[in-house]
């Protein structure tokens, strides 16, 4: 075995991965420019440290399940208020994440809620932040599923996991009693610990829709609001499906 490939078993051993594939062309190139070995080392780490970044961030990305197509690079910013436009920049640092605190987005249909959000995620994976993205009615019915298997606590502590939970749509299926209180569970759980971002068509006075019970409805407005962004669509941004269709009828006329 030459003096290379038994560098390379050791990487393997190290489970170094990206240091594997560069290793020997990295030594050439250090032997051509002449570097210390102090350059070569910090190089070799340097390029496995990226690596591992890269990796994880994919991961991350596979495990946050938020939609590929809405992402901040296709987001219309134009379509939105100037206050809005300068906020998003500062949401997409994650600063917030970092205070546990809520990112809630209200406003009608067609505004861009889910976009705004779901392009929020994609840029906190990007820094390394573990996102689960789920429409609201599907991780309730998860939810109650592992209430009746026994298993609630055990899939609470596997949403603990994320830093951020994005709840789209928040309120666009009517709960049952049973539903209520899984998700107000859940509210709980990670009030004050973890970040919550909920989009919703629904204003605060209206969610007794959701929790049915008001003394539940004001105990879950108040863990949300408490520590939270309140981002508003309001009747200035138009729909942009409305728009999308005019932009289509204008094509076939």
């Amino acid at each position: 075995m030459s003096q290379i490939e038994n560098i390379r078993q050791h990487l393997k051993v190290l489970r170094m991965p990206t240091a594997v594939q560069v290793v020997e062309d990295l030594l050439a190139t250090a032997l051509r420019d002449t570097w210390t070995v102090e350059n070569f080392l910090a190089e070799l780490l340097q390029q496995e440290m990226e690596g591992r970044c890269q990796r994880r961030i994919e991961r991350l990305q596979k495990a946050a399940h938020l939609p590929t197509e809405k992402t901040l690079a296709s987001f219309d910013q134009g379509r939105l208020p100037l206050r809005l436009r300068r906020l998003l920049p500062q949401l997409c640092t994650g600063e917030f994440v970092d205070r546990s605190e809520n990112l809630l987005v209200f406003g009608l249909p067609g505004r861009g809620k889910t976009h705004f959000a779901a392009a929020v995620g994609h840029e906190l994976v990007q820094l390394g932040r573990s996102v689960l993205f789920t429409p609201t009615y599907r991780l309730v019915d998860s939810l109650l599923r592992s209430k009746r298997d026994l298993l609630l606590e055990q899939e609470l502590r596997r949403l603990d996991r994320f830093e951020v939970l994005i709840l789209d749509d928040i309120g666009y299926v009517q709960q049952s009693r049973d539903e209520m209180e899984v998700l107000f569970t859940l509210l709980a759980e990670r009030y004050e610990r973890r970040s919550i971002v909920i989009t919703s068509n629904l204003v605060f006075s209206q969610w007794d829709q959701i929790f049915k019970d008001p003394m539940t409805t004001a105990a879950a407005i108040d863990r949300i609001v408490h520590h939270s962004i309140i981002v508003e669509f309001g009747k200035e941004i138009s729909s942009h499906r409305a728009d999308q269709a005019a932009q289509r009828l204008q094509e076939y006329t």
